[in-house]
């Protein structure tokens, strides 16, 4: 089971939150489904934070009554699936001293084999470009680094490896990413790098859109690997730290 909830949020008067707030609101929502924070070497929940307009101060992010937010929580395993569809905020989501009422639920639910059944083993028509959106920071750790650009090998390196963590089907390795890196390529962009706050520090990430092409020459079943992780990405999210609100990634 693969869940994506996304609740509509809003505040009834001017709300100050530490730009480190993600942690602290990561707890309390992995508490109130019953799950660990942080014992994952790969982790089965991904989170957005709050997405939505609000100001920036130093060190703190103002939330206005006026404007509606948006928060979501994706499984990729049966169990945290079925926390996160449990999971009942309509009273309300309180942490550090805000408030946010919830206007609305939105749950996005699918399995793997209707994915891979879907978008592979059915052999659709392939679908050659790609277009990304990428909504919080994303980077990929690379040695002691941390690479703020969207290079085809790493966003497909990282869906692949979620993929075979919790997937039933195995995909392929190295060679799958070899073969991809070498035959995918980005045909256009607008990306912008943006900091990430977090508790100590901070990591440069990059949003915005990307534009994914593959040629003619390549054969329909890679294609369509190729398009069933860009789908999944929707739900695993992209690079590092995508259980503290880095890598949320749509595809339009």
């Amino acid at each position: 089971m693969l869940i994506r909830s996304t609740w509509t949020l809003k505040v009834s008067e001017p709300t100050v939150l530490p730009r480190s707030y993600n942690l602290e609101l990561v707890k309390d929502l992995h508490h109130r489904i019953g799950l660990e924070t942080g014992s994952e070497k790969i982790p089965s929940v991904t989170y957005s934070g709050l997405m939505g307009i609000c100001s920036a101060s130093r060190d703190f992010l103002t939330f206005a009554p006026d404007e509606f937010y948006q928060l979501s929580i994706c499984g990729l395993r049966e169990m945290s699936s079925k926390a996160i569809a449990s999971l009942d905020l309509s009273s309300g989501l309180e942490f550090l001293g805000a408030k946010f009422e919830v206007c609305d639920r939105e749950d996005k639910i699918t399995t793997y084999e209707e994915l891979y059944t879907t978008l592979v083993a059915n052999e659709p028509e392939p679908i050659r470009r790609f277009n990304l959106q990428f909504i919080t920071p994303t980077a990929f750790a690379q040695n002691r680094n941390h690479l703020p650009l969207p290079l085809p090998s790493l966003m497909f390196r990282s869906w692949l490896e979620r993929w075979n963590e919790f997937a039933p089907v195995y995909l392929g390795g190295d060679e799958l990413i070899a073969y991809l890196e070498s035959n995918i390529a980005i045909k256009s962009h607008q990306i912008k790098t943006r900091s990430f706050q977090l508790s100590r520090g901070y990591v440069n990430g990059f949003v915005g859109n990307i534009n994914l092409q593959i040629p003619y020459r390549i054969d329909a079943l890679l294609v369509n690997v190729a398009n069933l992780l860009i789908q999944y990405s929707q739900y695993s999210g992209t690079g590092i730290k995508t259980r503290l609100g880095m890598g949320q990634t749509i595809v339009k």
